[in-house]
């Protein structure tokens, strides 16, 4: 089982507890200030070979760095989208490697996690905290699949940082979106982002062959991110195929949008390079101060505003939630009510008027008092 013996030391008597591991090897720990500390180490020790779950100590001396290679790579492309890989590398490098990277994964504790996380919280936006605890606690989970640690001090930490009032959404009417269009270099995309809520890198990334004329969609079939500087072209963001209607009102627009552009064609701009945004120098933001100037009441907004205005402008127009969700390409209609539910206001209104009307119409009960049949 192993034995325990005391000693001296500079601070006084300590006690010892040499011990076999499941290898046959012996090994000890030093430092025990009581007797009884002693004792439940050692049962401890024997419950855990017993029951196959025995860490050795000197495992958990690796620092956490030995272990945040693999945990990388385990999520590099196709496992995460680039933009998303490019997002967890740069939290490592900026918010956990500074921190964390040379601590012995064992030294770890979970009071200390939880003061790093208020701390990045104090200073940062509650996605940024999350993402760099999720890292933390990856790479432990790394370490605790190859039983180098018991334990990981980065689950269930308290006191996360809550959920914001977040960004308000801006829904133009049509008016601002004609007006928008018209003031912009490139009217036709941004009346197909209006209209049909694709993201930015979705129809940047249109081909010609995904358009299908005859019955007015746009297969969306890839997706364009520009990750420091460089288009990647992938999937969609769901990784799943969709195909989105656009109005007919459009239709001449895309088809000067095609002319002379082979299928392999980008819908948009020259029909070779993607084309780009360049934030508030871009030509959107550009396009925007003219519409502005225009029309006052048009507010800041990206292009990516322009998909929660075709969210907008679908539903006022009685397109249905489920409608509402694959032309977005959400994975649940309950996401697509979560995103929108302040697009939904005007319907609870609606419920309570046909309530009420139905219960107007609605003859009274026989024997009701103040009926004719009713009891004086």
């Amino acid at each position: 089982m192993g034995t325990i013996t005391p000693y001296e030391s500079a601070k006084g008597r300590r006690y010892r507890v040499r011990y076999r591991k499941p290898d046959r090897t012996e090994t000890e720990k030093r430092g025990f200030t009581t007797m009884r500390d002693a004792k439940l180490f050692l049962s401890t020790v024997t419950v855990s070979k017993a029951q196959g779950d025995y860490i050795d100590p000197a495992l958990s001396k690796a620092p956490v760095s030995a272990f945040a290679e693999a945990f990388l790579r385990s999520r590099r492309p196709p496992m995460l989208k680039p933009s998303s890989y490019a997002a967890l590398e740069h939290s490592w490098r900026k918010h956990v490697e500074p921190v964390w990277a040379h601590r012995e994964i064992a030294s770890i504790r979970r009071s200390e996690v939880q003061e790093w996380v208020a701390d990045l919280a104090s200073r940062r936006s509650r996605s940024v905290v999350l993402r760099a605890l999720g890292i933390l606690a990856g790479i432990l989970d790394v370490a605790i699949d190859d039983r180098r640690l018991a334990n990981n001090p980065a689950r269930r930490v308290r006191n996360l940082p809550r959920h914001g009032p977040g960004k308000r959404r801006v829904y133009l009417s049509h008016e601002q979106v004609s007006t928008l269009a018209a003031c912009s270099p490139h009217p036709t995309l941004v009346l197909v982002l209006a209209y049909t809520g694709l993201r930015w890198g979705e129809a940047t990334a249109l081909r010609v062959r995904a358009v299908n004329r005859q019955r007015r969609r746009l297969n969306i079939e890839e997706n364009a991110v520009m990750i420091q500087y460089e288009i990647i072209v992938g999937t969609p963001k769901t990784h799943e195929k969709r195909s989105v209607p656009y109005p007919a009102g459009l239709d001449p627009l895309i088809a000067a949008a095609c002319a002379g552009k082979g299928p392999e064609g980008l819908l948009f701009g020259d029909g070779e390079h993607h084309m780009r945004n360049s934030g508030a120098v871009g030509w959107f933001a550009n396009s925007v101060r003219r519409a502005q100037v225009v029309d006052p009441s048009i507010p800041r907004l990206t292009p990516h505003d322009l998909r929660h205005t075709a969210a907008s402008l679908a539903i006022s127009s009685g397109a249905n939630v489920k409608a509402v969700q694959r032309m977005l390409g959400h994975a649940s209609a309950a996401m697509t009510l979560d995103t929108y539910a302040d697009l939904f206001e005007d319907d609870l209104d609606a419920v309570a008027s046909s309530l009420n009307a139905a219960m107007t119409a609605a003859p009274e009960p026989v024997g009701a008092p103040g009926s004719a049949n009713g009891l004086m």
